[in-house]
Parts: structure tokens; sequence; C-alpha cells
């Protein structure tokens, strides 16, 4: 259903200079709120490119399963706190559930730091996705922001995720090589706690409807049919997105490119797919065509998956890997700004934070889900297969999605 706007003078104005132009609230409030969201991202993807390699020099580093425990936890207990702390925003308010996630982390991140055997690093890790605030931050936009920008906003936390996995692929092995996993934890630690300045110093005020309002149900989310149809996608893209990449570093280093150069191929497919983004989803969403784009980028990765099976089952051309992770890119990144649009609007602001819990729960047991099912169908069937399962899933998520409905 279409959102109510809040009768409390915090909430955002109405009008503003043009159709589809955000006001200044708006601006501070997406800026402020993606940047927070891409720092939790960072927590996930910053050790990616050299965890299972540092995290050997730790007592207990020779059990691989004892390492695969290690780097999956964060996304596992993340997870399931995601609704929790999405519920707890709608009755206590969206910044006090934040900043507490925020120093979880930021105590995790530090029991990493100071972690001397992989056990006690398992320990950190799970404490780092305890801070699961991504449900109330999402929420918190929403809230301070039109349905006629909010795809917008939306975008912007997009692409945070982007720039944030592109960031971590350059700098990871950098960090590591100079300050060690143990300094990357430290880092990760400090800009959580500069986050949560953020929140309480620049983020706006959010809207006072908590107090005065009575909380949504969960069961009314869980049976809400086009949330249900809208997460079952958004399990699906991150879990290719995780999945997939068990598979695309190999491919680029048989296509002749270093390791330490494969960058050159990330950074630029996801730059262009943001210029991509910008210039067809901003314009086709103003125009109420929302749902198509949407439906349109999920058949777009499936076809991507399907490129990349072709690809791998020949000796790989580099110009066709950096054709397809392009292509890639520009569905995803239209998704990760379409689906908490999307979200956020059929969801009844009393119950926002619950239904934001609930997408970002099977977000991040998407990112477990990837991780675990990649090495095992890479194992069992190679590239081809594994990039084949996931244009199979991605085709289904499209025909689960295409009876689903978008709000203007």
């Amino acid at each position: 259903m279409p959102d109510i706007p809040s009768p409390t003078p915090s909430a955002p104005p109405t009008t503003a200079s043009a159709p589809g132009m955000m006001t200044a609230l708006e601006r501070r409030a997406s800026v402020s709120l993606a940047s927070i969201y891409g720092l939790r991202m960072l927590g996930l993807f910053l050790v990616l490119p050299v965890f299972a390699l540092e995290a050997r020099h730790y007592p207990g580093g020779d059990d691989p399963a004892l390492i695969g425990l290690a780097m999956g936890i964060y996304g596992l207990t993340q997870g399931v706190l995601q609704l929790p702390f999405g519920m707890a925003s709608d009755r206590l308010g969206r910044k006090p559930v934040i900043v507490f996630g925020l120093l979880l982390f930021a105590a995790g991140s530090l029991l990493a730091f100071f972690a001397g055997t992989l056990t006690e690093l398992v320990i950190g890790r799970s404490l780092q996705g305890a801070g699961a605030v991504s449900a109330a931050v999402t929420a918190l936009l929403a809230d301070l922001t039109r349905n006629e920008v909010r795809t917008k906003a939306m975008a912007l936390v997009g692409a945070s995720i982007g720039l944030v996995f592109a960031l971590s692929l350059v700098a990871g092995p950098v960090l590591a090589s100079h300050i060690g996993l143990a300094g990357i934890f430290a880092v990760t630690a400090a800009l959580a706690l500069g986050g949560a300045a953020v929140v309480l110093w620049i983020v706006p005020p959010e809207p006072a409807r908590h107090a005065d309002q009575e909380p949504g149900r969960l069961r009314d989310v869980m049976r809400h049919g086009p949330t249900l149809r809208l997460n079952f996608t958004v399990f699906v893209l991150h879990a290719v997105l995780v999945a997939m990449w068990v598979a695309v570093p190999g491919l680029l280093v048989q296509a002749g490119l270093p390791k330490d150069h494969h960058w050159w191929v990330y950074l630029p497919a996801i730059t262009g797919s943001f210029l991509v983004m910008g210039t067809v989803l901003f314009p086709l969403e103003r125009r109420g065509h929302l749902r198509p784009v949407f439906l349109a980028a999920l058949g777009l990765l499936a076809l991507v998956q399907g490129g990349l099976s072709l690809v791998a089952a020949t000796t790989p051309s580099l110009a066709w890997l950096a054709v397809l992770l392009f292509l890639f890119f520009c569905g995803s990144n239209i998704l990760e700004a379409s689906q908490p649009s999307i979200a956020s609007r059929s969801a009844p602001p009393n119950a926002r934070g619950a239904a934001l819990g609930f997408y970002n729960t099977l977000m991040s047991f998407g990112f477990f889900a990837g991780g675990a099912v990649g090495g095992m169908l890479i194992k069992a069937w190679g590239p081809v297969g594994l990039f084949a399962a996931c244009g199979a899933a991605l085709a289904m998520a499209l025909l689960v999605a295409l009876p689903m409905q978008v709000s203007r």
C-alpha cells in the first residue's frame, strides 16, 4: 500500500523545487545513511580477498572448516538478528537501535583485533554480525524520504554496496600487507564509532511516530504476498552475488589477468554501471515504470549467468568477461536500488522496521547461502555448473516476481 506521510514537523517536506528532486533534508539523510550502510557491508567485504590466507597464521588456522566458519559466521548472526533489530526500531525508534548496533559492531571488531586464536576470531566475527542495523537504517531512510524520490535515495545505498565491494577488492590486500588482518579489524572498529557519531549528529531527526503509534504485527508482514515475492528475489540476488565470485577470479586468471590486477575489470564495470543506473532507472521510475525495469534487471542477470557459463566452458576471454561483468553490475545495481524502495513502499509505516528486517534477514541469509552452496556447486560441477545453477535461480526469481505490483 502507499506510504502515509508522517504528520510530525520532523517529516520531510512534501514539496521540492522540481518533480523527483530531493530536498536538502532528503539529500542529507540519503548520503549519511548510505555511508552507514556501506560501513556495515565493509565489515563483510573488506576481509574477503585476504581472510583465507591471513587466517592460516592463527593457532587453529590449519582447519579449513574453522576458517570457513570464521568467514561466514558474520553473515549468519547478522541474518538472525536483522528482524529483531528491525522490530525494535518500530518500538524504540530507529536511531537508538542503529547506534546500539554500531557499538556491537565496534566491540566485535575489537575482539577480532585482539584474537589470539582462530576460535577467538570466530567469536569476534559473530559479534560483528550481531550489530545488524541494516533494516533500521533502511527503515529510517524510508521514513525521511517521499515515495517519488525514495528509489533515488535507496540507489545511494545500492551504490554504497557496489563501491564498498570494489574498494574492498583493491584495498583489502593492500591493508593486509601493511597492517595485517588484525589491523583491518582495528580500522573497522574506528569506522563503526565514527558511524555512531554520524547517526547522532548528522543524520536528520527521525519522525516521532514510534511512541504514539501501535507497532505493526509480524504475522501481517509474513503473510504479505508482495513482501514474500520480493524477499525471495533479494535472497537469490545476494546468494548469486557471493556464489559467482567463487569462480569469477579463477576465470580472470585463466584469461591472463593476474589477481593483483582484477580491479582493472571490477572498478570500471561498477563505475560504468552506476552511470547506466542513473540514466535508465530514475527517469523510467518517474514515469511509473519501476516494475518493468525491476523485472528486466532480473532477466538480464539470468542471461549474464548463462553467458558466464558459456565463457567458462572454453578458454576464457578477458574481453567477454569484462562485458558480462559490466552487464551484471548494471542489473545488480538497479536491483540494489529498487528492491528496498519497493519493500518500503509496500510496508505499512508502523511495521516498516519489521518488513525491512524481514527483507534484510533474507539478504543476509543469501550471502551466507551463496558462500556455502557456491563452494559445493563448483566442487561438484565446476564453473559451468555453478553459473548455470545461478542462472536457473535467477530465472526462478523472475517467475516468482512476475505477478508482483509496485505502488507508485
